[in-house]
């Protein structure tokens, strides 16, 4: 890890030169062996720094991107240098814009993405690394398309192993029923990598629960609107059967709660997922009993920094493990008892992180 991070290091500083030249008027002179044929020859080449996400207004993808412009900040460029990919949630319109971008860059290109679904990152994939360009993808993805598979051009995959954290929110709410009565899960896109096992963590805690029944799953496509709709057709079909709430993610337990509001409900056990600092707030208010944290920010900069210094030559990803490669990112559970401090030290101002320790917080490689 030492080379990798001195070899950034040394190619940081170089890039920072050239633009100061540049900046100067001295670019000619540059170009021209000012500061030596590696400096010139890293900074003609410089990457185009892309991520490709659903939409900003997400809280959690605007701390994605907020992540992904920090990094690109760290190397000396401003905010806005990143170019922002927006599908809305469509996975035509997300590989369609990788295309064109591809297209418009000459396959130059460190791109940061989630795909929108997990069949969509296959051509996403295929499509970047014909161009020659560099991806890191995160969340979604089929099992049997791996980075290894590429060489250098499919650079990582980070997903989080929703499981086992899905399953301790279950089990927050279940004792919170009482271990008796009628849930409900609002789920994500149902082809989602995290929708799906944040359902199965539910009907896994399910087993130990005999007298709780699961009166109903559907998806609400990580929409607050959505999971508003679902929750009132829920409250119509099932009234005072339902006793606790299952969500899927912060933005589906903030409709939720609209719909429990419209009908005078102010009690309603709930747990979600993502740990956005609305959520966090009503977690210390006890109004959501648990949420999970991922950690977006340093999921946003971190993958835009491995795609990036992989297109720059600072390191190989061929030459890393495979825990390197396809590895879970971290996630912390937050409760009302310790909502507090978690918000002074992860929500509260982001922390420094070193965008060129690649896998130090995470929680190792993925398993199949």
């Amino acid at each position: 890890m030492s080379f990798i991070k001195d070899h950034i290091e040394r190619a940081t500083l170089d890039r920072r030169n050239f633009l100061f030249a540049s900046a100067a008027g001295l670019g000619g002179l540059a170009a021209g062996g000012m500061f030596g044929p590696g400096m010139a020859r890293a900074a003609l080449t410089d990457p185009t720094i892309a991520w490709s996400y659903r939409n900003r207004t997400n809280p959690y993808w605007n701390e994605i991107v907020s992540g992904g412009e920090a990094f690109v900040q760290s190397l000396g460029m401003p905010a806005d240098a990143m170019t922002h990919l927006i599908n809305e949630g469509s996975s035509e319109k997300s590989l369609a814009d990788v295309k064109a971008l591809l297209a418009k860059t000459g396959g130059n290109l460190a791109l940061a993405i989630d795909t929108n679904d997990a069949p969509n990152c296959r051509p996403v994939v295929e499509a970047v690394a014909a161009a020659g360009g560099y991806v890191s993808t995160i969340w979604n993805k089929t099992d049997d398309l791996h980075p290894r598979d590429f060489g250098d051009n499919y650079v990582s995959h980070m997903t989080w192993s929703d499981l086992k954290p899905a399953e301790e929110t279950a089990r927050i709410l279940l004792e919170a029923m009482g271990g008796k009565g009628g849930v409900v899960h609002l789920g994500g896109i149902a082809s989602n990598n995290p929708a799906i096992e944040r359902l199965q963590g539910l009907r896994n805690a399910l087993v130990d629960y005999p007298d709780v029944e699961l009166l109903a799953a559907e998806p609400a496509d990580w929409d607050t609107q959505k999971a508003n709709q679902v929750m009132s057709a829920f409250l119509t079909r099932f009234g005072d059967e339902i006793t606790g709430v299952h969500c899927a993610n912060d933005t589906i337990a903030y409709g939720v709660l609209e719909a429990l509001r419209a009908e005078g409900i102010e009690d309603m056990p709930i747990v979600s997922y993502d740990g956005n600092p609305q959520a966090v707030q009503l977690v210390a208010e006890k109004k959501i009993l648990a949420t999970v944290f991922t950690n977006p920010y340093w999921g946003g900069g971190i993958s835009a920094a491995l795609a990036y210094y992989a297109a720059t030559g600072a390191f190989k990803p061929s030459e890393e493990p495979d825990e390197h490669r396809e590895f879970y990112g971290p996630s912390i559970l937050v409760t009302p008892e310790d909502a507090a401090e978690f918000k002074a030290t992860y929500l509260d101002s982001a922390p420094d992180y070193d965008w060129t320790d690649f896998w130090g917080p995470t929680n190792g490689g993925i398993t199949y």
